[in-house]
């Protein structure tokens, strides 16, 4: 969002009033009455939020201090405005809009101005008076935003520079639409000409977040405001170059050694990961929240079963696991926990064996990864096909049965083993009903099972006594709504002796074979 929005569009209509009305000769006080009435018009168009409030009680101070020919003291306004705005309503004091606002208008009033001339001493003075505002604003903001939110923004000031100059224009073509509402072609032609600011704000926005690295995750609370707090001052204080050497000096160690431990992250999660996890696995289970990714691996090949719902998570378990290429994917089925992030693997995969589509999207997606060059084979029990020198095949669904729906039910189930692969059985989201059918069929023994569901409460505990696995993986969300996993699945598994790693405890889980034993490291408790 653009830095002081509000205060922003509320300036440029009391601007453009005072200049239409100075255009005809109207005097200072008609200018000041005509401007006050179009800003509270303008308050009741865009709906009294506590940014607009503030906004619009700081431009009618000014607007009073107009009339009565005394010098505009900003700072002093801003003041009063948010003084008597909370004697008013003191509920406003509990808004993060509020206080957002405030403070950014502040931090515009105390420290663009001494930004703007440390800035200059790098870079030409037009470009150091448009970077001062959006960074003032973010010096200022930043540990306030962390007191709320789980994300910093690292690429706020930069989306903010590119679209500040659509803003005023978006306003203005706005406010003629608006009032061009009477007469209908003539409000469509205004809002058809304030799509063009509009969109490239709305762009701007979207492709910045959507860069790697735009955030940083951070704990919400006061210790992170704190910490965001120290690197802010620290940031001012090198760029406004104060008087006091030891200011600039402890200033400056703050900033270098906060680059350095960014820098040093960055590394390990990007270029340097797959370095923290050991080499010699066969089967791993990515922690993709609440949802399933599971990565088998034999002779130098790859199979990908789902993909979870967050690309950025998957894209941190390809990188921890040194995954370029993707040479199976299989999607069980369509839900946006096992699919999510496919989009993000277009271009990457080979061979993408699928289970039943159920709605135009799920053929969306599948022609996206085909026209990137992936192949596409509908999963049916029978299939099978080799991974380097590992074999997989389809135990489910039957072909074009009506028994089961596409869904949870109709998952594709696979089952892997060899060329250093344990043998896994993999049972998407089947519920108990088709884990009976499957049953009935004959179910061999698997020392590796990947639960069913998430672990959810609808299972059948003659599949996992059939199975008799020593290891079963659930890929779940930490605090997810669903109560995954239940306790009694986790009975179930614990009867069959069975060990249980799940993503929400274990985060990222690799399965290898050591002299013909399963050898387990996870993520959050070393190897075993």
């Amino acid at each position: 969002m653009l830095v002081t929005v509000c205060g922003a569009n509320c300036a440029i209509v009391v601007a453009a009033v005072f200049w239409v009305v100075s255009l005809l000769g109207g005097s200072r006080a008609l200018r000041v009455g005509l401007a006050l009435l179009a800003l509270g018009a303008f308050v009741v168009l865009v709906t009294p939020e506590p940014s607009v409030i503030r906004a619009s009680v700081m431009a009618a101070l000014a607007m009073l201090t107009i009339l009565l020919g005394r010098p505009s003291a900003g700072l002093a306004m801003l003041s009063l405005a948010v003084c008597g705005l909370l004697v008013a309503d003191p509920w406003l004091a509990a808004t993060p809009g509020f206080a957002l606002s405030a403070a950014a208008t502040g931090a515009l009033l105390v420290l663009s101005r001494p930004l703007m001339r440390g800035l200059g001493q790098w870079m030409p003075q037009p470009l150091a008076l448009a970077l001062s505002v959006p960074l003032a604003a973010q010096v200022v903001c930043g540990p306030i935003v962390a007191l709320f939110s789980d994300q910093q923004s690292i690429v706020g000031v930069a989306a903010n520079l590119l679209a500040a100059p659509a803003a005023p224009v978006a306003t203005v073509i706005g406010l003629l639409a608006c009032l061009a509402a009477p007469a209908p072609l003539l409000a469509d032609l205004f809002a058809a000409a304030a799509w063009l600011p509009a969109a490239w704000i709305q762009t701007t926005a979207t492709v910045s977040a959507s860069l790697p690295g735009a955030t940083v995750g951070v704990v919400a609370g006061p210790l992170s405001a704190a910490v965001v707090a120290v690197l802010s001052i620290a940031a001012t204080l090198v760029l406004v170059r104060p008087r006091s050497v030891l200011l600039r000096r402890s200033a400056a160690v703050v900033v270098i050694v906060a680059l350095a431990i960014a820098a040093g992250r960055a590394l390990l999660a990007g270029p340097l990961a797959a370095m923290r996890t050991p080499q010699a696995w066969s089967i791993a289970m990515c922690d993709v929240g609440q949802g399933d990714a599971v990565l088998i691996r034999s002779q130098g090949r790859t199979a990908l079963v789902d993909t979870g719902p967050d690309p950025t998570a998957l894209q941190k378990c390809l990188a921890a696991t040194g995954t370029t290429r993707i040479d199976l994917l299989v999607i069980t089925h369509f839900d946006l926990d096992h699919v999510g992030a496919a989009g993000d693997l277009e271009g990457r995969v080979g061979t993408v064996l699928h289970g039943p589509p159920a709605e135009a999207q799920d053929e969306q997606t599948l022609q996206r990864l085909a026209s990137a060059g992936a192949m596409l084979v509908p999963a049916a029990a029978g299939m099978h096909g080799r991974l380097g020198d590992a074999e997989w095949r389809v135990l489910w669904p039957e072909r074009a049965s009506a028994a089961y729906p596409p869904g949870n039910d109709a998952s594709a189930v696979i089952e892997i083993g060899g060329g250093g692969v344990p043998r896994m059985l993999m049972l998407g989201d089947l519920s108990a009903a088709p884990q009976r059918a499957l049953l009935a069929r004959g179910i061999g023994r698997y020392p590796v099972v990947k639960v069913s569901h998430h672990g959810s409460g609808d299972q059948e505990p003659a599949l996992y006594a059939a199975v008799g696995a020593r290891v079963a993986l659930i890929g779940v969300g930490e605090d997810n709504d669903y109560g995954h996993p239940r306790d009694d699945t986790l009975r179930i598994l614990q009867a069959t002796g069975t060990r249980v790693l799940r993503t929400d405890h274990h985060g990222l889980v690799l399965i290898g074979q050591d002299d013909g034993r399963i050898a387990i490291w996870a993520e959050n408790h070393g190897r075993e």
